[in-house]
């Protein structure tokens, strides 16, 4: 069982996230900005982070590039689950480093796809 951080500011969004990480076999753990999501992936050092860009204050992207400047979470994977579908998007996520870009809305197989790598 790995731990999987979920970050996303909205709740149904976050919810149903925390759904498909549990039905693979894993456990989630939850932050609903990308500030909180800092702080639990220094203490929590999940395998796998599912991660909004549109998110108040600090955005996905910022949280990113901050995750891969630390040398305790630059290896953790991010996958950016957002409503931003432009290209520019996803060669910024790419930039960064990310695994992967999912848009919303998604299928749940493209989630439980990433899972099953853990």
């Amino acid at each position: 069982m790995a731990k999987v951080l979920i970050v996303d500011d909205a709740a149904p969004d976050r919810m149903l996230l925390e759904r498909l990480v549990t039905e693979a076999g894993h456990l989630p753990i939850c932050a609903v900005s990308a500030e909180e999501a800092l702080a639990k992936a220094k203490t929590e050092l999940p395998a796998m982070i599912f991660m909004d860009v549109n998110m108040p204050v600090t955005d996905g992207f910022s949280a990113a590039r901050q995750l891969a400047s630390d040398p305790r979470t630059k290896d953790i994977p991010v996958v950016f689950v957002t409503s931003k579908n432009q290209k520019a998007d996803r060669v910024f996520a790419q930039i960064l480093g990310a695994r992967s870009f999912i848009s919303k809305p998604y299928a749940p197989e493209q989630i439980k796809e990433h899972l099953t790598t853990l």
